[in-house]
Order: C-alpha cells, then sequence, then structure tokens
C-alpha cells in the first residue's frame, strides 16, 4: 500500500486460495506424503519390530527397551487397523506418525528405534515388502484367471470357432484351443511375477543414509526376520534403487495388455453381429434410454484400466530417469503410481476372471461362423498335396481358382460340384470332401499345440499339473 502497510490480502493471492499462509503452507503440502504412504503401516510396524528385536539382540538397546518398543508398536498397528488412529500431515510421512505416536506411548525408549537406520532404508524396506506382497497376490489371481480358462477349455476342446488373422476368417479353430492362448500368456505373467519376487528378495534395513552404519547390526537377523532371502549387498544402491517397483509396473503393463486384448474380444463376441458369447448380468450393464442393449462395461473398463497402468510405467521411469545417486525426494512420488496400478490390475484380473467363469458360449452362432470365408481353403491346399502330389504353391493357386469358383456361385467350399473341382484340377477326388468340414479341419491338426481337440486336451492337462 502507499503508506508502507503491508497488503495481507494481496500478498497471500500470489499464492492461491488453497495456501492462505503462504510458502510455508505450499511446502507442507508437496512434502507431505501421509495422504498416500498410510497404506505402508504394517510394513513399517512390522520392519521396526525386527530392526528393534536385532538391536537388542545385538545389545545396541536393552531387552527392556525392545519390549516396550514392540508392545508400543503393537499398540499402534491395532489403533490403525480399528480406526483410531489420528493421522497427522504436519508429521509428513508414516514413519514420523508411527514414531511420534510410539513416543506418546512409551516415552524415551521411543527414540532408540531409529538407532542404525535412516528413513531412506525405512522406506526402500516398507515399499519393498508392500510391492513383494502385491506381487504374492497378483500371482494367486493369476492362478485363478488360469485356472477358469481351463475348465472353459475343457469343456470347449471340441466346440469349433473360427480362428482370425487381421480379424477376418482365417482358418477353423476350436474355442478350447483359443482358451489355451490366454492360459500361455498369463502363464508367462505369472512367471515374470515369480521371478520378480526373487529379484527383489533382499531385505534393505541396514543400509541407513546411504553409507552403512558404524553400529555392530546384523543385517541378516532382520533379513530372515522379514521373509527376505538376504540382505542388500551395496548400501548406495539399497536407498537409490526402485527397480523392483518399476518392475512390478512392467509386468501390470504387459499383464494389463493381455487382459485388454481379451476384453477387445469379449466386446466384439457379445455383440449381436458375432453373438459369440453372453456375459451374465453381474458383469453388464442396461442402457438409459434404448431397453434392448445388455452392455459389456465389465470388459470395456478393464480395457482402460490398461491405459492407467501403462501411464505409471512411463511416469515411474520418467521420474527416476534423470536422478543421480542416491536417494532424493523425487522418489517420494514413486508410491502413488505402484499402489493406482495395483488396484487397477487386481480389479482387471478379478473381472476377467469372473467374465470367463459366467459368460455364456454359443457353440452352434461359433460353428456357423467357422465355416464362413471359405475357412477350410488350406485344407484343401493340404489335400493336393498329400493326395495329388502337387506342389505348394501349385495346390495354392488350384485352391484359390476353387475359392474364386464357390464366391461365383455363392456357396461354401463343399458345396462346390465334384465336376467343378476337377474342371480346375483333375486330379480331385470325392475324397476331398472330406477334409472340407470345419470339425475335419481341426480334428487333422495334430501337431504339437495344434487345434486338434486331442492336442487341446494334453495341454489342458500339462496346465493342470503345473498351476
Amino acid at each position: 500500500m502507499a503508506d508502507g502497510t503491508k497488503d495481507t490480502k494481496s500478498s497471500n493471492q500470489m499464492w492461491g486460495g488453497r495456501f492462505a499462509s503462504g510458502p510455508d503452507a505450499i511446502m507442507e503440502e508437496i512434502n507431505a506424503s501421509i495422504g498416500f504412504d498410510k497404506k505402508l503401516f504394517a510394513q513399517d510396524i512390522r520392519g521396526s519390530i525386527a530392526h528393534a528385536t536385532m538391536l537388542a539382540h545385538q545389545g545396541i538397546i536393552s531387552v527392556d527397551d525392545k519390549d516396550k518398543i514392540v508392545h508400543g508398536l503393537s499398540t499402534i498397528l491395532s489403533e490403525i487397523e480399528s480406526g483410531n488412529f489420528e493421522f497427522s500431515r504436519q508429521l509428513e510421512d508414516i514413519h514420523m506418525n508411527i514414531e511420534a505416536r510410539l513416543a506418546a506411548l512409551i516415552g524415551q525408549a521411543a527414540g532408540r528405534l531409529h538407532t542404525a537406520r535412516s528413513r531412506n532404508d525405512q522406506v526402500a524396506l516398507d515399499f519393498r515388502l508392500w510391492v513383494k506382497e502385491e506381487l504374492q497376490k497378483t500371482e494367486a489371481m493369476l492362478t485363478n484367471l488360469i485356472a477358469a480358462f481351463l475348465d472353459r477349455a475343457e469343456e470347449h476342446a471340441e466346440s469349433v470357432m473360427p480362428g482370425f488373422t487381421h480379424l477376418q476368417t482365417a482358418q477353423p479353430v476350436t474355442f478350447g484351443h483359443h482358451c489355451m492362448a490366454y492360459v500361455e500368456m498369463f502363464g508367462r505373467d505369472r512367471s515374470r511375477v515369480r521371478h520378480a519376487i526373487e529379484h527383489l528378495d533382499e531385505s534393505p534395513i541396514g543400509a541407513a543414509a546411504l553409507a552403512g552404519t558404524g553400529y555392530p547390526i546384523d543385517r541378516h537377523m532382520t533379513a530372515k526376520a522379514l521373509g527376505f532371502r538376504e540382505p542388500t549387498r551395496n548400501s548406495i544402491d539399497t536407498v537409490s534403487d526402485r527397480d523392483f517397483a518399476i518392475e512390478f509396473l512392467s509386468i501390470a503393463a504387459i499383464c494389463g495388455m493381455h487382459l485388454s486384448r481379451l476384453a477387445e474380444e469379449i466386446v466384439i463376441w457379445s455383440t449381436p453381429q458375432f453373438g459369440f458369447v453372453r456375459l451374465s448380468d453381474a458383469f453388464s450393464t442396461g442402457s438409459s434410454i434404448m431397453p434392448q442393449k445388455k452392455n459389456p462395461d465389465a470388459a470395456e473398463l478393464v480395457r482402460a484400466k490398461t491405459g492407467r497402468i501403462n501411464g505409471s510405467l512411463i511416469a515411474l521411469l520418467t521420474i527416476m530417469k534423470g536422478l543421480p545417486l542416491a536417494y532424493s525426494k523425487d522418489m517420494q512420488e514413486d508410491k502413488e503410481q505402484v499402489f493406482d496400478a495395483a488396484e487397477s490390475l487386481e480389479l482387471a484380473i478379478a473381472a476377467m476372471t469372473g467374465m470367463v467363469r459366467d459368460m455364456t458360449v454359443n457353440t452352434q452362432r461359433m460353428k456357423a461362423a467357422a465355416g464362413s470365408g471359405y475357412s477350410t481353403a488350406t485344407d484343401l491346399a493340404d489335400w493336393l498335396v498329400r493326395e495329388a502330389g502337387l506342389p505348394f504353391r501349385d495346390a495354392h493357386h488350384v485352391t484359390g481358382r476353387a475359392v474364386a469358383l464357390a464366391e461365383s456361385k455363392g456357396c461354401d467350399l463343399a458345396e462346390v460340384p465334384l465336376a467343378d473341382l476337377q474342371s480346375i484340377n483333375p486330379a480331385i477326388t470325392g475324397k476331398v470332401y472330406d477334409v472340407l468340414t470345419v470339425e475335419a479341419s481341426v480334428a487333422s491338426r495334430k501337431s504339437f499345440g495344434g487345434t486338434a481337440p486331442s492336442e487341446v486336451r494334453k495341454q489342458i492337462a500339462f496346465w493342470r499339473a503345473r498351476n
């Protein structure tokens, strides 16, 4: 103001309406992570109990202080689980919230808990534990999804459907064989999950801020207590590593892609134009204006969740790509991405498992579609090679002429008169009609991993033994 008096209202406007108190409010808002990292409370308490137990075992703190710490932490765990714990933004994060409450409960002994550790290795431990548990949950959910597909594959090992390339009818396959394709995909996803668990199965606690500690700690003891294979081997890498989180997001993105492809097929198959499957009411919705509609909303949302998961992966890769060693505050932004992706993946797998188990398969509609588009043309070419001795390229040419003839007559290959086929190549005999049905086509594909029902059942047996 002209008289030199500070205009508080005008000054505060530069910070925006939410930050009425100026830069201090902005710093509190950008620095606090308790809004999301409180999800790590169980892992934080578990890690602190293991750390305190090790400190007492090594004679670094007294057994009496350890007992007070463990009792206090157990009390806090009960308070949080029952909803009676008051989280404070002023205390920034889950670690400081728990530490402050522990001090209020047990007094001076609480201050000994942080001996020989830093928030850097503490958060690395909490996050690893959480991701490990989430991977184990994902592994179990994928096992259930695979089991659902195995059941449907066994049920439909002989149910004929069109196989597609370019979304155009290519060759007949069985619905069981198609289901087993997803078993292979989700089986690889589960293998990636298991490998990721193995990769992160190292305990960070004891790395301290970045250089380790001078206290005579036993990191192997805490690793064992927390269910890790061994401690990490480099303290700098320990506090600056988020590979395990990025690997989780990578796996989630690949699995989400598989789920999205399946969701897209379900959306297509459930249209009246295809009519291959019908979703149960549990995974569909109606239209607000068109009473005849039954929308595959669950499948569409699975498809959309994949975009969120992909975004989380790119976000964390971008956060980490320019950080020098060791810890930087940027890494606080890792957790929301992982938490969101984990929730999206869990929902998507659960929804897809439900859809696969509940959907009704229209085998008659699939069989009718399987014979469209001259899908047995390759069988005719193969017959000409086997029975007439033609080179495959010549057989391919003859078959193309036969398809053109069938198109001109407006009929299927199996309906073209023998005389007309012989006008194209006189070596064709009446036996050719034995291979021009969709059932004969799929039955003949007995190569390992092929669509013949006998091969499908072999693969089902293989997967049931390993699932």
